[in-house]
């Protein structure tokens, strides 16, 4: 790990001395379990601050105000984990992660034990349980599934005043085309400050397409 790389996104995230104790023990959780429970990709644990730990923490800024978040996916915990390690010290921060993998989901809660970071896990298919969940202002998923697929899975918030923050690769644009034969959506095309290729997809509303 380059403890430079560590500091500058520190630095640049305006991250408190306990959250930056936090991350590190994050971190350390990840790279332990990564060794029976491949939850990254391998090369990419080298570059753990940037790739994953940068890359969350810069969806907190696109909603500084936004309490209440749910994570699709969250496998390693990124971003939601990351999200809710960073926030915990904000009052009414919450993050529920949805999983369907227990070894994954028994990660995701030992790490916020530890790290004291506000999370609820769920361990459940996200169809069997997006539609429970209320009072969510931010739904994001990362690495996930394919954009038209990530808006239906997520129909009953999005039309209902939840916002999405969704990170894609170099693929997005090609993904919001495919969308929008479905799905009539308010977006943006945010550039990603930690891949000049990568976009965040920001959805603000959503209705199908009529037949």
């Amino acid at each position: 790990m380059s403890t430079d790389l560590r500091r500058r996104v520190l630095d640049e995230h305006n991250v408190s001395r306990e959250t930056a104790a936090a991350l590190d023990l994050y971190v350390t959780q990840l790279t332990r379990w990564q060794t029976v429970k491949n939850l990254v990709g391998p090369a990419t644990l080298a570059e753990v601050w940037q790739r994953h730990i940068a890359d969350a923490l810069q969806l907190l800024a696109l909603a500084p105000e936004a309490r209440r978040w749910l994570d699709l996916g969250s496998g390693a915990g990124i971003p939601g984990l990351i999200l809710a390690i960073a926030g915990r010290g904000r009052a009414d921060f919450h993050v529920s992660l949805v999983e369907s993998n227990a070894r994954k989901c028994a990660f995701l809660s030992e790490t916020a034990r530890l790290t004291g970071a506000p999370v609820t896990v769920h361990n459940a298919r996200i169809e069997a349980i997006i539609g429970t969940l209320t009072g969510i202002e931010i739904v994001c998923a990362r690495a996930l599934a394919p954009l038209t697929q990530l808006l239906t899975w997520t129909e009953p918030l999005l039309t209902s005043g939840t916002v999405g923050l969704f990170p894609k690769g170099r693929d997005a644009a090609a993904e919001l085309t495919e969308a929008e034969d479905a799905w009539t959506f308010t977006r943006d095309l945010i550039p990603s400050r930690t891949d000049s290729q990568a976009r965040i997809v920001r959805v603000t509303s959503l209705s199908r397409v009529d037949p």
